[in-house]
């Protein structure tokens, strides 16, 4: 079945099933905060759906990134909470393990529009606390090895055969350094911030660690790669304070060969590079190792004290059948694997969205853990202190599962 009929069936379905609920229920009105402005999903879905006539009217609310844990915890502590909230997956199981989120694994089984089996692992697992669903994935992304071909060309490499180790990325990372044109082999965020620890977790997943076991062996070798990396200048010292997006801007100025990031960067991409470019699974530890990668983007929830959860999951329901225009609409990557991405007439940029589908098949959630800001404030700190030579990897992340450890209890 192709995916606009896929589409176009599962919206005909949920219509009438709206139409049977709205027949049968008084004007109900559901709130929602989000992070989307209007260019992106929420607000665009919201409308759509008012346009339905259901009898369920949707208001809508943005909200500060930073402001998304304090102010709906203290609104749902105060009564005052919405109806359903988009929250950063990381932190989805701070609510639900807090009961603040409803539990939709009922909903969920007898949806003919929600399945749970369409989704892609990390994004579903993030959304997961004690073996029950407490959201909806709204959309997901990763991080993959973006690549300037040119350089590769320049240096003698083959622009088809990005590194697939460490080894190799290290090696050619050597190959491709060139300080007197100002260029870094590789550029990436070890920024003591989330983008630090989600750049870094997949290294030391793929090596066999976790953040509950973060100075396991080779959790060590990954974070001494990071440091050879930096030590030998392979990459630009301020890739301790950069963020993710400032660092690509320096692959894409032509400043580094190789870079970390994710699809939020592709349009930048095609519009400011001026060179061949192309993206790469995330090299791992040795030839046949398990993959990871990061995992990124909102999940949907209704909170537990909602007045109306038939008619909220309904509105999310609604949000779950229009996933097809995830990409095509908003550009963002959606976090099943039962909707194929269209292509964009870009071939660059085309062949690098299957790569980051591909990518997505071993992403990770953060945790999931109630305490994870703690968690990852330990891998920032273990990042830093061995990256600036004041611990070695292993003293940094012993440190770090010391506090992990403590905050697991």
């Amino acid at each position: 079945m192709g995916i606009r009929r896929f589409a176009i069936l599962g919206t005909v379905a949920l219509g009438a099933s709206l139409a049977a609920f709205a027949a049968s229920a008084e004007d109900v009105t559901i709130s929602v905060w989000s992070l989307d402005r209007d260019i992106q999903p929420a607000p665009n879905l919201i409308n759509d759906f008012n346009k339905l006539n259901t009898g369920i009217k949707v208001e809508y609310r943005q909200i500060q990134f930073d402001d998304v844990v304090s102010e709906a915890m203290r609104a749902y502590s105060t009564g005052q909470a919405p109806d359903i909230i988009a929250v950063d997956n990381p932190e989805h199981v701070l609510f639900s393990s807090r009961g603040a989120f409803l539990d939709l694994t009922d909903m969920i089984a007898k949806s003919s529009v929600v399945k749970a089996e369409n989704y892609f692992p990390g994004p579903l697992a993030s959304v997961t606390w004690e073996g029950k669903y407490y959201g909806i994935p709204k959309a997901t992304n990763t991080i993959a090895l973006y690549y300037n071909k040119d350089m590769f060309k320049a240096k003698g490499l083959d622009p088809n055969k990005p590194p697939q180790t460490w080894d190799e990325l290290v090696e050619m990372a050597r190959k491709l350094t060139d300080p007197a044109a100002n260029v870094y082999g590789l550029t990436f965020s070890a920024k003591a911030n989330e983008e630090g620890t989600f750049q870094f977790l997949p290294w030391a997943q793929m090596a066999g660690g976790s953040y509950d076991a973060i100075n396991s062996d080779g959790a060590v070798k990954a974070l001494d790669v990071w440091k050879k990396i930096i030590d030998e200048k392979l990459a630009s010292p301020d890739t301790l304070t950069r963020g993710q997006w400032d660092s690509t801007g320096t692959f894409n100025s032509g400043n580094a060969a190789m870079a970390i990031s994710g699809p939020w960067e592709l349009d930048r991409m095609v519009k400011e590079a001026k060179f061949d470019w192309g993206v790469a699974l995330l090299p791992v530890p040795e030839p046949g190792a398990e993959r990871s990668s990061a995992m990124g983007d909102f999940n949907w929830a209704i909170f537990a004290n909602t007045e109306h959860p038939a008619e909220a999951f309904k509105v999310l329901e609604y949000f779950v059948s229009q996933d097809d225009r995830m990409f095509k609409d908003f550009g963002q990557l959606p976090a099943r694997s039962d909707i194929s991405i269209p292509e964009t007439g870009e071939p660059q940029k085309d062949a690098a969205l299957k790569v980051f589908v591909e990518q997505l098949k071993y992403a990770k959630p953060r945790g999931p853990h109630p305490a994870w800001p703690k968690i990852s404030k330990a891998i920032q700190d273990a990042i830093q202190a061995a990256l600036t030579g004041q611990m070695s990897s292993k003293q940094a992340l012993d440190q770090a599962a010391e506090k992990i450890k403590a905050v697991l209890g």
